[in-house]
């Protein structure tokens, strides 16, 4: 499961400026509005909210069931099925956390991020609820899959992270499926680090770039 992430205003990866009105947050929390990428001749970024409303749905509610969507079974879900088909998109991100459950019941918070990209993409699928009177509300959910070896010792999920070189195939609408689909798995472990960081990060009302440094004299989990 992919529930906090970090994401700064650098979009120069991209090629874009960051969406109107958006400052760099270091605890996305469900339920906040934050930037996505879309290809639409060309590429623009815009903000939507965390947490997939599907476009039948009969109210605007966000729900923390859809804030991820499993690889598993996003081609069968009513929620995600016609979004994972028509309307999918990148969402930015610096690196994103996770929680140890240690034998004492306790839990340990991880940064997970990559080794050679400050800035990258997590697989993402959206869509567009409007009210009665037309008014929109755009939602995104992020794609989760089994675990690398980085991950494994932290949590049974992770985010799918999009190689730099794939992310135009899964943002373009007239991919194949079939090629989609292989697209669709862990990311390399060996351009990825997980460390501990201080607890600050439970809190939703903490964001500040403290939150992503190492935890001094916590080592970082290895492969």
């Amino acid at each position: 499961m992919c529930g906090r992430y970090a994401v700064n205003s650098d979009f120069r990866t991209y090629g874009l400026t960051p969406p109107s009105g958006f400052h760099a947050t270091y605890n996305a929390t469900p339920g906040s509005f934050l930037p996505v990428i879309l290809k639409n001749s060309p590429y623009h970024a815009e903000l939507m909210k965390w947490g997939l409303v599907p476009h039948w749905s009969k109210e605007p509610r966000v729900k923390f069931s859809t804030i991820n969507a499993r690889v598993e079974n996003v081609q069968q879900s009513p929620v995600f099925r016609d979004a994972f088909y028509k309307r999918r998109c990148l969402v930015p991100s610096m690196g994103f956390y996770e929680w140890r459950k240690n034998p004492d019941g306790t839990k340990t918070p991880f940064f997970i991020r990559l080794k050679s990209r400050p800035v990258f993409s997590f697989a993402g699928i959206w869509d567009n609820w409007k009210d009665a009177e037309g008014k929109e509300l755009k939602t995104y959910s992020i794609l989760t899959c089994e675990p690398n070896e980085v991950m494994k010792p932290i949590h049974a999920r992770m985010p799918v992270i999009l190689p730099r070189e794939i992310e135009e195939q899964w943002a373009t609408l007239t991919t194949p499926i079939s090629a989609l689909l292989s697209l669709l798995k862990p990311y390399d472990p060996a351009n990825m680090k997980a460390y501990q960081v201080l607890p600050l990060v439970n809190n939703p009302q903490n964001d500040d770039e403290v939150l992503i440094e190492p935890l001094p004299e916590a080592p970082s989990v290895r492969m």
